[in-house]
C-alpha cells in the first residue's frame, strides 16, 4: 500500500478525528413518519464523532477534535467518548453556542427522514485557533469529514489541521461525507437527500483533495467530488488532482480500492464483497466502515483484511438501531467475520448480541462494597415493630444514601461504592444516588414471591424504559432445580422475559439465587451451582450473580462454571441474609481465592440496629447516618482484610 501510516511507538495517538460532534435523537417507532413518532433514543452522533467512537471501540487510540456547547448535551458527548477510551482533550467547550442536534426516523429500508439542528452550533464554530499542530504531530493519522470544509471558518480550521498533519508525516484521510443540506443545497427540512449536483461544491472539494493520502466515499460522494454522474469519469477527475488511495463504498457489493490509475471498470479494481444482511438503518454505516478500515490500516494489515473489517462493521451497523451504539467491538467483529456471511440478521443473533452487550468497554468494578437496603417487607415490619409510621421509611432510605456518601468521602472509596435500593420506599434515595458514579442495583421482584412475580406486573420491559441506564436490574429468585417441572417452567419463563427485557433496554442484570428452604451449607452450594447451570443452559447470562457465600471448596466450581459459560460475566457479589458479622467474615475469607468474586452486597446486618433506633426516636438523623456509616466501614474492613489474604496473582486491580 502506498503511504503506509507511521508505526512509530513514540506516537501515542492512532487517529485524530476532526468534524461533526452532535447528539442523535433516533425515533423508536420503526415504520412511522417522523411526524408520528412519539419517542426517541439519545445517542452520540456526528460522522467524525462516530468514527472516533468506533475506532476506540476497535482498540485504536483515537482522539476527537471539535467543539461542544457548555450544556448538558455537550457533557453527554464528551463523557460518552471518554467512556469508550477516546481522548477528548481537544474538544473545546463553546460558551456561546449550543451543541448540535440531529433527529432521525426509520420509515422503511429506503426512507430515513433526517433533520439537522445546526444553526450556529458549537462544532461548526471550530476555528484555526482550536488547532494544535503539536497535538496532531503526536498522531499517526488525521481524519476529516467533508462537512468541515463547507463554510469559511471550518474550512480554514480543517485546512490548517491537514497542513499540520502533512508537515509532521501524519497520514491524512478524507471522508467525503456529503450532506447537501449542510452545504445549503436543499431546504432545512430535507436532510435525508444524499445527492445534489453542484459545480461550486465540486470545485471546493477538488481544491482540498490534494491534502489527503486516502479519500473515502460512496459512489454518490465521488460523483460530487469528481463533478460527474458517471462514476468512472468522476474517479478520473479525482485522480487528476490527487494521488490518494481511493476507497469506494458500494453498499451490499462491498468496496473497491484504487491505488493507481482508474481502471476501465470499477470491478477491475481490487474489490472485496461485504456480507449480505437485512437493512434496518443505513445511517452511520459509512462511519462504521471507516472505523473498521482504520482498525486494520493503522495496524499495517493487508488491504484485503482492512476491507473485510470495514465491510463487516458497516454490515453490523446497518442491521441495528442507532450509529455509535451499534458499532461493534473487536470480539464481536471477529465472531461475525468467522461466520463467513451466514448471519443475515445480526440484530437477532443471540451470540452476536451478547458479545455486543458485554465485550465493549465498560466501567471496571472489582473491589465493590454495596450497602443493600432494597428490602421492602423487612422495612415495613421494622417500622411496625418500632411503632413508627410507614411514611417515615422513604426518609430513612434517603439518610442511608447520606451514610454511603459519607463512607465514600471519608475513606476515599470512589469507584468502589454501591448500593441496592428499591423504588417503592426509596425513589427519592435512588434519585439522590444516581449520577454519583456509584454501582446502583434496583429490585424488580415481588418480595417473597415463589414462583417469581415482578412488582409492577409482567410487562417488565415497559418498566425499564423509565430507569436510568446506570441502574442494574436486580432480581431475587427462590429457584430450586429439584422443584416440579410446572413450577420451574413458571420461574424460568419469568426469568427469560426479564433477561430479554434487559438485553433490549441495555441495563445490566444481577440474579440473586437463593434455594428455598433450610439447607446444610454443602447442600445449598450444590443447589446454587445446579441452578446456575440450568439458567446458563436456558441462555440466560446475567452480568452479575448475587450468592450466599459458598464454602471454600465450592468456589472453584462456581469460578469454573462462570469462566466456561460466560467469560464476560462481571462477577459475583456476596449477600448477607442478616447473618452475624462472624459468619460474614468467614464467608469473605472463603471467597479470598475466588477469581470471580467482586465484592459484597450486605444490608440487614448493617442497617437494622441504627434504623430501629431512629424509627423509635432514640437517635436523630445525624446519629443514624454516623452509625450506618460505622457499620458499613466495619464490613468494608472485614472484606478488605479477607482480600489481603488472597493469592498474589488475584490481587490485580485491588485497591488497598
Amino acid at each position: 500500500m502506498p503511504n503506509p501510516p507511521p508505526r512509530s511507538s513514540t506516537r501515542p495517538i492512532d487517529v485524530v478525528c476532526l468534524g461533526r460532534l452532535a447528539v442523535d435523537l433516533y425515533a423508536q417507532q420503526i415504520g412511522a413518519r417522523l411526524e408520528d413518532v412519539t419517542s426517541f433514543a439519545k445517542y452520540l452522533g456526528g460522522s467524525s464523532a462516530n468514527i472516533a467512537f468506533g475506532s476506540a471501540r476497535l482498540g485504536l487510540a483515537s482522539a476527537m477534535l471539535s467543539r461542544v456547547g457548555d450544556d448538558h448535551m455537550g457533557r453527554f458527548l464528551t463523557e460518552t467518548l471518554s467512556a469508550e477510551g477516546c481522548d477528548v482533550s481537544q474538544v473545546r467547550v463553546d460558551p456561546e453556542r449550543l451543541t448540535a442536534l440531529a433527529m432521525l426516523g426509520i420509515k422503511d429500508t429506503e426512507t430515513f427522514p433526517l433533520l439537522f439542528y445546526r444553526e450556529n452550533c458549537a462544532d461548526m464554530a471550530l476555528s484555526v485557533d482550536d488547532i494544535d499542530p503539536d497535538f496532531i504531530a503526536r498522531s499517526r493519522a488525521l481524519v476529516i469529514t467533508g462537512t468541515h470544509f463547507s463554510t469559511p471558518g471550518v474550512h480554514a480550521a480543517s485546512t490548517r489541521a491537514a497542513e499540520a498533519a502533512r508537515q509532521h508525516d501524519v497520514r491524512t484521510v478524507l471522508d467525503i461525507d456529503y450532506r447537501p443540506v449542510l452545504w445549503g443545497l436543499t431546504g432545512r427540512g430535507n436532510g435525508e437527500t444524499r445527492f445534489v449536483a453542484a459545480d461550486h461544491v465540486t470545485r471546493h472539494l477538488q481544491g482540498i483533495l490534494p491534502l489527503f493520502d486516502v479519500i473515502v466515499g460512496t459512489e454518490e460522494e465521488f460523483h460530487i467530488a469528481g463533478g460527474s454522474s458517471d462514476l468512472l469519469a468522476a474517479l478520473r477527475a479525482v485522480r487528476g488532482v490527487s494521488n490518494a488511495m481511493l476507497v469506494v463504498k458500494r453498499g451490499p457489493l462491498g468496496c473497491s480500492v484504487i491505488e493507481g490509475p482508474v481502471p476501465t471498470s470499477l470491478d477491475d479494481a481490487p474489490t472485496w464483497r461485504g456480507a449480505r444482511v437485512e437493512v434496518l438503518n443505513v445511517l452511520g454505516a459509512g462511519d462504521a466502515f471507516l472505523s473498521g478500515f482504520l482498525s486494520g490500516w493503522l495496524r499495517d494489515e493487508s488491504l484485503e483484511r482492512c476491507c473485510q473489517r470495514a465491510n463487516a462493521c458497516g454490515a453490523l451497523v446497518v442491521s441495528r438501531h442507532g450509529c455509535a451504539p451499534a458499532m461493534p467491538g473487536t470480539v464481536e467483529l471477529e465472531a461475525f467475520l468467522r461466520s463467513n456471511g451466514q448471519i443475515t440478521r445480526p440484530d437477532r443473533d443471540n451470540e452476536l448480541n451478547h458479545l455486543h452487550r458485554v465485550s465493549v468497554p465498560r466501567r471496571h468494578w472489582d473491589d465493590l462494597h454495596v450497602f443493600a437496603f432494597d428490602h421492602r417487607t423487612p422495612f415495613f415490619e421494622l417500622a411496625r415493630a418500632c411503632g413508627a409510621d410507614e411514611s417515615r421509611i422513604p426518609r430513612l432510605k434517603s439518610l442511608l444514601v447520606d451514610a454511603v456518601a459519607s463512607t465514600e468521602r471519608h475513606n476515599k472509596l470512589h469507584g468502589h461504592i454501591g448500593l441496592l435500593c428499591d423504588d417503592r420506599y426509596g425513589q427519592n434515595a435512588l434519585n439522590a444516588a444516581t449520577g454519583r458514579g456509584w454501582w446502583i442495583g434496583r429490585p424488580v421482584e415481588v418480595p417473597g414471591s415463589d414462583p417469581l412475580e415482578f412488582e409492577r406486573g409482567r410487562s417488565i420491559g415497559s418498566q425499564l424504559i423509565a430507569w436510568p441506564a446506570e441502574h442494574v436490574v436486580k432480581c431475587l429468585v427462590a429457584y430450586d432445580p429439584d422443584a416440579s417441572p410446572a413450577h420451574r417452567i413458571e420461574q424460568e419463563t419469568q426469568l427469560l422475559s426479564l433477561y430479554d427485557a434487559t438485553r433490549i433496554s441495555g441495563h445490566e442484570l444481577l440474579l440473586e439465587v437463593i434455594p428455598p428452604g433450610p439447607h446444610e451449607p454443602g447442600e445449598r452450594d450444590s443447589k446454587v451451582l445446579r441452578s446456575m447451570k440450568r439458567l446458563y443452559n436456558l441462555g440466560i447470562r446475567p452480568e452479575w450473580w448475587k450468592l450466599c457465600p459458598p464454602g471454600e471448596d465450592a468456589w472453584e466450581a462456581v469460578d469454573a462454571l462462570i469462566e466456561e459459560r460466560d467469560p464476560h460475566c462481571r462477577g459475583v457479589l456476596l449477600l448477607g441474609l442478616n447473618a452475624p458479622v462472624e459468619a460474614l467474615a468467614a464467608g469473605f475469607a472463603a471467597a479470598a481465592a475466588s477469581r470471580t468474586c467482586r465484592g459484597f452486597a450486605v444490608g440487614r446486618t448493617l442497617f437494622v440496629a441504627p434504623a430501629s433506633a431512629w424509627l423509635r426516636g432514640d437517635i436523630d438523623d445525624a446519629m443514624l447516618t454516623d452509625q450506618a456509616r460505622e457499620a458499613f466501614e466495619r464490613m468494608i474492613s472485614l472484606w478488605r482484610h479477607a482480600r489481603r489474604t488472597r493469592p498474589a496473582n488475584l490481587r490485580e486491580g485491588y485497591a488497598a
